[in-house]
């Protein structure tokens, strides 16, 4: 939580400072490719195949300090090439992720550039998956949460230092962006060092454990990173459209606040679960796990979802619109916000389903139906493009994440009742869907009263606090009135 909300003070700064301007664009192209393996790693798929592996021999007392060693002594020679290749082919990546900027010389070189100085944090972000895999495999979870936090303060920091000096703020948030790579690292392996998982350096060999790692690893990072597919194909496509990449990097971060809060934490702290369960021959507890997991993921997904959707253009208003980003932009990023929203209860749910497959060390499963959804949303992007416009692409990404849980879904049939859902979650699931459009009702009608209040630049940021205060008051009371939650649940939960 504490990351999303610095995420929004950052963007809420970059829309203030450089707009959806050319600057704007070439930091969010360049970005986009190690922030693309940021979510890979931190986000959870490359644990899709560390986890099962390393949980493994923790319990089994089969030597996991060497399998991680050996893991991070693969990660290392190969992302070091990576790395090197990429600094030589940067021009070449760059015109892959935005060709449309082929034309336009100016945002071509500063996403060069920023994208040669920022390219190293994969390397940075690689070894913080590793030693995040570690702790979240011995149920040490905070420490890789709280890395994300590093980042954003360190480009907050980068941005407001770059003002008070009169330097380029693009060129600061490129460097702040390897300064928080190094920062992350230090975090999460000062953290394994406490819990006695100390790693040390060693010659990467190509054993049969790194060998089983690999053939889970790269289709889990696949499927686990559908969503960053579909989002590369979107920014190679807004690339053509003045000023729709920086409006599609805005609205990415509304909608990512319930998926990063809600979604990644459960798929990353439910997979080492249901691995020691499955490992352990327990059905119910699995079952239980999973449908709690389900359950708690929509109790908080479809009110935001409804929310994002009914009052998207007062939150991109009230949140982006100063400075250098306009009423127009505003506009836009409302826009692609509504429809990302319509997806989001399918983005969170493959974070819930996935685990099932990958904690039983199946990865090519999801990764068949990861491809057939990246198929989908190319489609509609390319073909919609050009009736629609840039619109094309949050609707495609929408239909694809919609097409990939439904493929999980019927997948998953074959684990039998272990994925199945239970008596609680089918008689709970309807009524919070119920009470989630009737808060989304009541707030689209609060901010047409508010509508003067969240115009008003003295107003409009406790209006917003106001109304957003006032449906999560109200669904809170619907969902308890419904019995879509109860205040032993709540009590429960807070206790623990």
């Amino acid at each position: 939580m504490a990351s999303r909300v610095l995420g929004f003070v950052r963007d809420v700064m970059i829309a203030g400072l450089l707009g959806a301007g050319p600057v704007a664009e070439a930091f969010f192209v360049a970005f986009r490719l190690p922030n693309m393996f940021r979510r890979f790693f931190a986000e959870g798929a490359f644990n899709m195949a560390f986890v099962p592996l390393f949980a493994k021999r923790l319990e089994g007392g089969e030597d996991p300090k060497g399998f991680a060693e050996e893991a991070m002594a693969g990660l290392i020679a190969v992302l070091l090439l990576l790395t090197i290749l990429a600094q030589i082919f940067m021009p070449t990546l760059i015109l892959v992720l935005a060709a449309g900027f082929a034309d336009d010389p100016e945002r071509f070189r500063l996403a060069t550039l920023y994208g040669r100085i920022q390219f190293p944090y994969l390397f940075c972000m690689a070894l913080t998956a590793l030693f995040s895999g570690v702790l979240n495999a011995m149920g040490r979870f905070a420490a890789p949460a709280a890395a994300p936090v590093l980042l954003n303060i360190i480009l907050i920091g980068a941005m407001t230092v770059a003002v008070g000096a009169a330097a380029p703020v693009g060129s600061a948030l490129a460097l702040g962006v390897l300064a928080a790579g190094f920062a992350q690292v230090w975090l999460v392996a000062r953290a394994a060092r406490m819990a006695g998982m100390t790693l040390a350096f060693r010659r990467p060999r190509w054993s049969p454990a790194m060998r089983r790692l690999v053939a889970l690893g790269v289709p889990g990072a696949l499927a686990g990173g559908v969503m960053q597919i579909n989002l590369l194909i979107g920014t190679a496509i807004a690339s053509f459209f003045t000023g729709a990449i920086a409006w599609l990097s805005y609205s990415d971060r509304l909608y990512q606040l319930p998926l990063g809060v809600v979604g990644v934490a459960i798929g990353v702290v439910l997979l080492p679960e249901l691995s020691r369960r499955v490992r352990a021959g327990d059905d119910d507890g699995a079952r239980n796990a999973f449908c709690r997991a389900t359950e708690f993921s929509m109790a908080l997904t479809l009110p935001a979802a409804a929310a994002l959707a009914a009052i998207a253009g007062p939150l991109a208003s009230v949140l982006f619109a100063r400075g250098a980003f306009t009423a127009a932009d505003a506009a836009a990023v409302a826009a692609a916000t509504a429809i990302f929203a319509f997806g989001l209860p399918a983005f969170v749910m493959q974070k819930v389903v996935q685990p099932a497959f990958f904690a039983r060390e199946d990865t090519k499963s999801p990764l068949r139906y990861a491809l057939a959804s990246v198929a989908l949303n190319t489609a509609i992007s390319l073909a919609g493009a050009p009736l629609i416009g840039w619109l094309a692409i949050p609707i495609g990404t929408m239909l694809a994440g919609w097409l990939n849980l439904a493929l999980l879904w019927r997948g998953a049939r074959a684990f039998g009742a272990a994925v199945r859902p239970d008596e609680r979650l089918s008689r709970r699931l309807p009524r919070i869907l119920v009470a989630s459009v009737l808060m989304a009702v009541a707030v689209r009608f609060g901010a047409e009263i508010f509508s003067g209040a969240l115009a008003a630049p003295g107003l409009r940021y406790a209006a917003l606090a106001l109304l957003v205060a006032f449906g999560g008051a109200l669904y809170s009371a619907l969902a308890l009135a419904f019995g879509a939650a109860s205040m032993a649940d709540l009590k429960a939960a807070l206790r623990r």
